[in-house]
């Protein structure tokens, strides 16, 4: 159940803190800490489990975009960005840093609840539905994804996956062979129905490249098919 999650907000504007954990409490959430600074934070997810993180960028001690690379060393857990930054450059910076939403303020204080919801039932389900013992191992040869593990394996090695890039590597592994649109791609992967980011697919997708590609400017698994969208190529074997 999304209300029993742990989430971490930081921010240095304590008004803004303050007004999101009203509204996250008013909506039921019952484990909402909050802090100002990146140091603090690293500390809290040191002796906590969070399953959501909200960041600002701008941190008095360090920026958000380096405090997102810090707790992704130690975390998989979902992280947004709240931040008054809204270039395109900024957005793409956030998903680079290995963020799951980027949201610009003014922002409506429902609407970052309701993207959360969204966020924590995709991930809290998976880890219901998916037991560790299933199983489940998706081979293409160079890589193995491990589905109840949610492990990806390149090379013999594991390599760690955002939560966000893993989801879109299971999307991939389960439809082998077929061209998936930037908007098929986008709403299944990021529960968004009736509009996509086409910024945010093309990050993720250059992410995923990273991890299961040889050599990432040349893709032989994930591969563009040009005016159409992606196609994972393999023979899609499943044990």
């Amino acid at each position: 159940m999304e209300h029993q999650a742990h989430i971490l907000l930081v921010d240095d504007e304590e008004a803004i803190l303050q007004m999101l954990k009203t509204v996250l409490e008013k909506e039921g959430f019952r484990n909402v800490d909050t802090c100002t600074r990146a140091e603090e934070a690293i500390r809290l997810i040191e002796k906590k489990a969070y399953d959501l993180l909200i960041l600002d960028v701008m941190l008095p001690d360090r920026s958000g975009f380096e405090l997102c690379t810090a707790i992704r060393q130690r975390t998989q857990a979902p992280i947004f960005f709240l931040t008054a930054r809204d270039s395109d450059y900024d957005k793409l910076s956030g998903f680079a840093y290995g963020a799951d939403d980027y949201i610009t303020k003014p922002f409506h204080p429902l609407e970052v609840v309701a993207r959360m919801k969204a966020h924590l039932r995709r991930t809290l389900s998976q880890s219901r539905e998916q037991p560790y013992d299933s199983g489940r191992v998706y081979d293409f040869g160079r890589f193995q994804v491990n589905v109840a593990a949610a492990e990806l394996i390149v090379d013999g090695k594991p390599v760690e996956c955002s939560a966000q890039v893993f989801r879109l590597l299971l999307f991939f592994c389960e439809r082998p062979n077929r061209v998936l649109t930037k908007q098929q791609i986008y709403e299944h992967v990021w529960n968004e129905y009736g509009f996509f980011d086409e910024n945010t697919v093309m990050v993720h997708i250059h992410k995923l490249r990273q991890k299961i590609e040889e050599n990432p400017s040349q893709p032989k698994y994930l591969v563009t098919v040009r005016g159409l969208g992606y196609k994972l190529v393999a023979d899609g074997r499943k044990r």
